[in-house]
């Protein structure tokens, strides 16, 4: 009775008709086949997005301090203010990170960083302004939902203020860091400090309803219940009805090492496909899924093009957050577009809004590959 069931949702799914809570549930607690799970996901890509391509694009995280007055029992990138490895940039070392990566054909930085407790929020607008004034033609994605609600706490402002200003200074789009888990008994067994699953969704809502566009994240695989993902989904899908200003969603798993949750077993491959697949399912208003291949390695983010995902996400030529915790994977652009290539598909540079900015292919695409 209970694969009947999983593949009544499976079809449910791949005919484009929206799963409930309960169903989500059902794929994530009792489908055993993750071949068939697979398979479903893949199909609904497909569908989304029939063209014979699968897109990456070139960017650079730059934290721009580790000082952060919140606790979060999953980071070990923290520090507090003073602490001896404390630090917030200097502009130009800065400037030389964006000059590297505009050399590779970045066109984008990832602009995060821990929760000061005491830069002005003018800091944050010259840094805007500064980078903007030199780099007119690399767009920031920058400041997570759980960062922008703590300048409203610190600065004493609404959030469409803080959000105004910063857009106007030259923020671009605003990355889905922060959500872990949008279930707030897990964001308070987890964090202290941090914004809870309504503000970080408020904070997205506001930045959409101003014309901004971004992403949306989910941390899985620690102290969260089956039920707790697929609520955290709900919320996603939820409000991108409302405002349709997620342009993708990433998801990935708890990385233990070097935190003070490392006594938590590290979730594997087989996880990480089947939660990133019922996603694809489940969020049917979300254009793109990107793979986590900065978590789980080559082989299994290429093998995520077939569980859903459309993207194989960022050459990410610098990041410290997840790296932090233990996990060191690093790839080429040469392995990122052979990953694509291997599965069947044409490798095409996307920017942040998923506009193709790379010349077109001049040879047909060959022939896709058979799914999982």
């Amino acid at each position: 009775m209970v694969a009947k069931a999983v593949a009544r949702v499976l079809d449910k799914a791949v005919e484009g008709r929206r799963l409930t809570p309960q169903e989500g549930l059902l794929l994530l607690a009792e489908c055993d086949d993750l071949t068939a799970l697979g398979q479903a996901a893949d199909a609904v890509t497909r569908r989304l997005h029939p063209e014979p391509w699968r897109t990456y694009n070139i960017d650079r995280n730059i934290n721009y301090t580790n000082i952060c007055s919140a606790t979060c029992d999953f980071c070990a990138f923290y520090r507090r203010l003073n602490d001896a490895d404390a630090y917030v940039i200097e502009r130009e070392e800065l400037y030389r990170k964006i000059e590297e990566t505009v050399a590779l054909g970045g066109d984008q930085i990832l602009l995060q960083g821990g929760f000061h407790p005491k830069l002005p929020l003018s800091w944050y607008e010259e840094l805007l302004r500064d980078i903007k004034s030199r780099f007119p033609q690399v767009n920031i994605h920058g400041f997570s939902p759980a960062e922008i609600w703590h300048f409203t706490k610190v600065f004493k402002l609404p959030v469409r203020e803080v959000l105004v200003r910063l857009k106007e200074a030259g923020l671009g789009s605003l990355p889905g860091g922060g959500a872990e888990i949008l279930v707030d008994r897990v964001r308070r067994q987890i964090t202290r400090g941090k914004c809870m699953s309504q503000q970080w969704l408020e904070v997205c809502r506001q930045w959409h309803q101003l014309g901004g566009r971004g992403t949306a994240t989910m941390m899985f695989a620690h102290v969260e219940t089956l039920a707790d993902r697929i609520e955290h989904l709900e919320q996603i899908r939820r409000l991108q009805d409302e405002t349709g200003g997620f342009t993708a969603f990433i998801c990935w798993t708890f990385q233990p090492e070097n935190t003070q949750m490392s006594h938590i077993p590290k979730a594997g491959a087989h996880e990480y496909l089947k939660t990133q697949a019922v996603a694809r399912l489940y969020l049917d208003n979300v254009p793109n899924i990107q793979s986590s291949w900065v978590t789980q390695g080559l082989k299994v983010g290429q093998l995520a093009l077939f569980y859903g995902a459309n993207d194989m996400g960022s050459l990410m030529i610098e990041e410290n957050v997840v790296s932090a915790a233990g996990t060191v994977y690093h790839l080429t652009l040469e392995q990122i577009q052979d990953a694509i290539r291997q599965a069947g598909y044409q490798p095409r540079r996307r920017n942040v809004f998923y506009e193709l900015i790379d010349d077109p292919p001049r040879q047909s695409a060959p022939a896709v590959a058979a799914g999982p």
